[in-house]
Order: C-alpha cells, then structure tokens, then sequence
C-alpha cells in the first residue's frame, strides 16, 4: 500500500484554463517516468481550479516527484499560466483502497 502522498492545488489565470488542462494532461508520461511514483491523477475541481494527486511507497518517491519534471514545468509556467504558485501539500496515507 502507498503510505505518502501529495495534493498539489492549481489556479489558471483567466482566459488559460485550456492551456493549463492540456499542460496536466501532457505530463502524464513525466509522471509516470518518476522514480517511485505508484499513482498520479490529475484534476479539474471547478472552472479555472485543478489539481494533481501523486502517491508513493516511501520518502524517496515522494521526494522524486517533488524535485521532478512534472512540478518542474508548473513552476516554470506560472507567471504565464497560474493565478498564484501551486499550492503544494505532502500527505501522510491512513488507508487507501
């Protein structure tokens, strides 16, 4: 069972939410390709809100995606794409099914 975790929450500046959407769905392949990660989904919560929810055996998978190219490209187009930084949460795991 993946025992960590972490939610990173994303805003789209006005008028980009196409282009954030597209951007999540692109790295995929990123996701999968990182050391450790056992899960990934990415997500829309509302109109110009989204999200990623990545979960890990251990430390070493969570730090991997963190340092990764997946958060790697949302830093790199914020001041293009985001409303704000994406938010980013690590997350300890209590059960999963």
């Amino acid at each position: 069972m993946a025992r960590l975790a972490i939610l990173v929450n994303i805003e789209a500046k006005s008028g980009k939410e196409a282009e954030v959407e597209a951007l999540l769905r692109d790295a995929l392949p990123l996701a999968r390709g990182e050391a450790g990660t056992r899960d990934w989904q990415a997500f829309k919560s509302g109109p110009s809100t989204f999200g990623i929810f990545g979960t890990f055996d251990d430390e070493f998978g969570r730090r991997a995606c963190l340092e990764g190219q997946v958060l790697d490209a949302l830093v790199a187009r914020t001041e293009a794409l985001l409303a704000r930084p994406p938010q980013v949460t690590t997350v300890d795991l209590l059960v999963a099914g």
